[in-house]
């Protein structure tokens, strides 16, 4: 495909039968920056037409599959400072787009248990809030039709006004906890934990504080949902090379934080004031907080002290000016804790 415009949310497929999930909102002109997720697999306990697909949870697991596989997919980005995954967009053969897909499951009468109850939940969030239906997406494995019955919904919810008007009636309805939409009740969330700890390791009593005042994540009708909320394409006011970016080592923090408007947004961001660098490379105060992965979202509130620990990166503008930030996401070791 030529001249593609790709987005968190959205999944790219390769002409060899891969499937990546689309990260962040810029990209390198001629590529996708995006992580393998699905992969053919004959013992695969997915299955989508007369082929089965076998799911790569980890980081580390994808990485090395495209190592030892696809090298081609693994490459080093000038602009972003660091060894990427991403699709380059000639080896692409299919784009797969969340509210496309909602679409599609508004014209068929003959869906699963999964896809009614994904699509149900999405005409709930309409309803109940009026964004319209063409700013609301179903990403995750219904996406490229390779759920199972214990998958999750995974909304997509497009443009800052929506996102705000879509969270703010889910903290009313979980608040009220007495409909189809509910928080994780503790054993959910230990649950959660298991799962989540093999990839981000935290104390079990802060991630049960942290989680249970989340509000983009819960139960609908008995199901898992989570929600990402995205800026609409008018609203990044980035473009590639705007800024440069260069790894600058690991380290612990401590901070204040400043302010919180995009702690629901994926990329999510944090700014933070008062910050002291505690452990790990010695750098002038980072000044936010970013990550990628949406299990870092509504981590931290402002006006909050927090401890986190990550990445450091240094962010070079076009005018010169220079700052540090903390990225979340990568290592197991990443974490962020109010206090």
């Amino acid at each position: 495909m030529r001249h593609l415009r790709a987005r968190e949310g959205d999944f790219v497929e390769t002409h060899e039968g891969l499937i990546f999930d689309v990260k962040g909102l810029v990209h390198p002109p001629d590529r996708v920056v995006a992580y393998l997720r699905y992969i053919e697999d004959p013992l695969g306990d997915r299955k989508r037409g007369e082929k089965r697909y076998l799911k790569v949870y980890s980081l580390s697991e994808r990485e090395k599959t495209l190592r030892s596989r696809y090298p081609h997919y693994l490459f080093y980005d000038p602009i972003f400072g660091e060894n990427l995954e991403g699709v380059p967009h000639r080896f692409v053969s299919n784009l797969y787009q969340p509210a496309k897909k909602v679409s599609e499951f508004l014209h068929n009468m003959n869906l699963d248990r999964v896809q009614d109850q994904s699509i149900k939940f999405v005409q709930l969030i309409h309803d109940s809030t009026g964004v319209q239906l063409g700013k609301l997406g179903l990403s995750g494995s219904v996406l490229v039709d390779l759920h199972t019955g214990e998958s999750d919904i995974d909304l997509v919810v497009y443009g800052r006004k929506n996102c705000i008007s879509v969270y703010e009636s889910l903290r009313q309805v979980m608040q009220a906890g007495n409909g189809a939409v509910c928080s994780y009740s503790v054993n959910d969330l230990e649950r959660l934990y298991e799962f989540r700890s093999k990839d981000t390791r935290m104390p079990l009593k802060d991630f049960l504080r942290i989680e249970r005042r989340k509000f983009s994540q819960g139960k609908f009708n008995g199901r898992d949902f989570f929600v990402r909320f995205i800026l609409d394409w008018d609203e990044v006011d980035e473009r590639y090379g705007d800024r440069l970016y260069r790894a600058s080592g690991y380290a612990k923090i401590e901070a204040k934080v400043e302010e919180d408007a995009d702690s629901i947004l994926t990329p999510c961001r944090y700014v933070i004031s008062d910050a002291q660098v505690v452990e790990g490379t010695k750098v002038p105060p980072p000044e936010e907080i970013v990550s990628l992965r949406g299990r870092f979202c509504e981590q931290a509130q402002e006006g909050e002290r927090i401890v986190a620990q990550g990445k450091v990166e240094q962010v070079i503008e076009k005018d010169g000016r220079e700052y540090f930030r903390l990225i979340l996401g990568a290592r197991p070791s990443d974490f962020m804790i109010s206090r």
